[in-house]
């Protein structure tokens, strides 16, 4: 049956192809983690935390990473288990969790220094409309963000 709403085309809406982008890029990324027995949000988490050399909290790694603690705390115990990184509660606020890499989760950030280009080896994109890519996502974030919650 032909559309009478044409706004609700698969095709039409924004979602899809961000959806579809990111789940195919996630799927690329998967055997090049593997090599180093790390999942994608365990790359993920690792990348925020390679940002500084202070420890972080669970929570400024959260909004981050835009995870909630649910979410995250086992992405943290696997992280923990592998020697990655330690947790320890804020000896200024016991309610407090802070987030330290390790030597171990140091050297895996040299490890995994070439994923990113690995990635996108063989896709035909320019680095200019790569940028921009990267540029347009950012604004539709801060957009989604200044709106809030549905």
């Amino acid at each position: 049956m032909p559309s009478d709403l044409p706004q609700l085309d698969l095709e039409a809406q924004l979602c899809f192809p961000l959806y579809a982008a990111s789940r195919a890029l996630t799927r690329r990324y998967a055997p090049l983690l593997a090599e180093t027995g790390l999942t994608y949000p365990q790359y993920l988490s690792m990348l925020a935390l390679w940002e500084g050399d202070e420890p972080m909290t669970v929570g400024e790694l959260g909004r981050r990473l835009r995870l909630d603690s649910g979410t995250l705390t086992p992405v943290l115990k696997r992280l923990e288990q592998a020697g990655h990184l330690v947790r320890r509660r804020d000896p200024s606020d016991e309610r407090r969790v802070l987030l330290a890499v390790t030597d171990a989760g140091w050297r895996l950030r040299q490890e995994v220094a070439e994923v990113p280009s690995r990635l996108l080896a063989g896709v035909e994109m320019s680095p200019t409309d790569g940028a921009e890519l990267h540029r347009l996502l950012g604004e539709l974030i801060t957009e989604l963000d200044r709106l809030g919650p549905g």
